[in-house]
């Protein structure tokens, strides 16, 4: 694809995926965000949101994000997220449900700035359905963690170089915001 068309996809920064591993990612978030909307990109929010008897609950015992204040954007992100192009509720890791499949296709966006919570899960899994789909994903390192600690995030990014290659990890500091 030679012309490029960039969206920031910021993955489920929400309430219930909040710890202290996670936090201190969202005011870089915030400001990446700032800055992208200043630069007249276009954003998608993801929220992730679990149901009684999800694969999350059945398989692995997983039963939180069913309400809020738990599924809400954090309150950082919350008049970002009003400006944005769309906010994508899923029960899936993925952005790329039957809406978020569509607003790519509609947009005609090519590449995937990714950042969020986590990396290990959501952030990756985005990541590698954009690659799968012949679009380019980009995981914004910097702008991502793993509420469940350091390390996880670590072995997030660390399969990120196996699944789309080492090239499409950057900091927010490298993104070309004026594409």
């Amino acid at each position: 694809m030679n012309s490029k068309s960039p969206v920031l996809v910021v993955i489920d920064v929400q309430n219930g995926f909040l710890t202290e591993h996670s936090r201190p990612v969202v005011p870089i978030i915030v400001d990446l965000v700032q800055r992208w909307h200043d630069a007249g990109r276009a954003t998608i929010f993801t929220r992730y949101l679990n149901f009684p008897g999800s694969p999350y609950e059945r398989l692995m015992g997983w039963t939180q994000l069913r309400e809020s204040p738990a599924t809400d954007i954090v309150d950082d992100l919350i008049p970002h997220a009003a400006k944005a192009t769309a906010v994508v509720d899923k029960t899936i890791y993925t952005l790329f449900n039957e809406e978020g499949t569509a607003l790519i296709k509609e947009h005609g966006w090519t590449d995937l700035y990714i950042c969020g919570i986590d990396t290990n899960s959501c952030v990756l899994k985005t990541a590698v359905d954009a690659f799968e789909r012949d679009l380019t994903p980009w995981i914004v390192t910097d702008a991502s963690a793993s509420h469940s600690g350091p390390d996880v995030h670590d072995a997030g990014i660390l399969l990120a170089t196996k699944f789309i290659g080492r090239r499409q990890l950057v900091t927010q500091a490298q993104i070309p915001i004026t594409l």
